[in-house]
């Protein structure tokens, strides 16, 4: 259940004198991404639903041994925040991926 839902209904509760704690193993929820390539460009686009802060970095890994693979610097999205990131290879891409933290 996300955290969102959950604060709904303790507002509800709370509104008839209930008490609704959620339950302790509830884990955060994380920003929704998507990855592309085009050409020797990776992309992430991220958009946070949660009402939490989340923290996402984008990491590329370049086709070619000598290409420097990229780790960008962690961007952080507060509650229903989006954000596009994009680094490049010199040549190839091998794979995008994005971590949160």
């Amino acid at each position: 259940m996300s955290r969102r839902r959950i604060a709904a209904l303790a507002m509800a509760a709370a509104g008839l004198g209930l008490s609704l704690t959620p339950p302790a193993d509830a884990a955060p929820t994380e920003a929704d991404c998507r990855t592309a390539v085009r050409g020797s460009t990776g992309t992430a686009t991220c958009f946070n639903p949660d009402a939490d802060a989340d923290h996402v970095q984008l990491h590329i890994e370049c086709r070619r041994w000598w290409d420097p693979d990229v780790d960008g610097r962690p961007v952080e999205l507060g509650p229903t925040q989006g954000v596009t990131l994009a680094d490049r290879c010199w040549k190839e891409v091998q794979s995008v991926w994005i971590t949160h933290g």
